[in-house]
């Protein structure tokens, strides 16, 4: 099964960490939270990838050819986008990344069009480039199939930003947390499993947002389910998220982290 990954945002809301390389390539210890995230999806052998790139997209490759892998150029029968192939370890695991210029302003349900070809008639999975989590994608997966949907998204409580406060009647406080779990609704996690089906849902637009007008047309359907989670999972679109996810690789308690 191939993992699709957006990689190609400009990522304006972590300009304080980089701003002279996508998002996906900020580092998380000493290597690129890209690195991280192919990491753990190989950790389940899912070991086929396709990233669709797309601001400062050379920087993703260059950051694979400097890789111990081979990198070669797949020259297109169309020449439609400008694609590469790495073929190397990652976590121990032999893999096989396919890198896709999807162009600089496309929207993520266009990035994700583009690569259709590549994908085929499969069930496939897909994510964002810049978000870890401990996620069982073995469970998630098996879950996708019991529910015979198009789409399979995973629910998460994502962390409060803000500290917690208990009090009693007098307004004294009787307990704090730091980074509590969120108690109410849930929101998207990415890592998606998808059917084939769902690019019958992306039309030709550059501007088309996975998000929006697809995906509500798959929940109108009633062709899409969540596969609840309520471990592990942290984006990375702050200096804050930046510094935690650092501070957890550095004290040893990064739950996305699997031989």
């Amino acid at each position: 099964m191939k993992t699709v990954l957006l990689c190609g945002g400009f990522g304006t809301r972590i300009r304080d960490v980089a701003d002279d390389i996508p998002k996906p390539l900020i580092k998380v210890g000493a290597m690129p939270i890209l690195w991280h995230l192919l990491g753990y999806y190989a950790s389940f052998d899912f070991c086929n990838f396709v990233l669709c790139l797309g601001y400062k997209s050379e920087t993703v490759v260059d950051f694979f050819r400097n890789q111990d892998g081979e990198l070669k150029l797949i020259k297109s029968e169309t020449n439609e986008l400008t694609s590469y192939e790495y073929a190397g370890l990652i976590n121990g695991k032999d893999c096989l990344v396919t890198l896709v210029d999807t162009g600089l302003d496309a929207m993520t349900g266009a990035r994700l069009r583009k690569v259709q070809r590549l994908i085929g008639n499969e069930t496939f999975m897909l994510s964002y480039g810049d978000g870890l989590s401990d996620v069982n994608l073995n469970e998630l997966v098996k879950h996708h199939q019991s529910q015979k949907k198009l789409l399979t998204v995973t629910g998460v409580r994502p962390p409060s930003r803000f500290g917690e406060l208990q009090v009693d009647d007098s307004n004294s406080v009787t307990g704090f947390n730091e980074k509590p779990q969120a108690s109410g609704g849930r929101i998207s996690g990415g890592f998606f499993v998808c059917e084939p089906k769902v690019f019958e849902y992306l039309g030709p637009n550059d501007d088309l947002v996975f998000e929006k007008e697809p995906i509500q047309a798959i929940v109108h359907d009633s062709q899409m389910t969540m596969y609840p989670h309520d471990e592990f999972w942290q984006c990375m679109d702050t200096y804050r998220d930046w510094e935690l996810l650092n501070q957890m690789l550095k004290n040893g308690k990064a739950p996305w982290v699997r031989s």
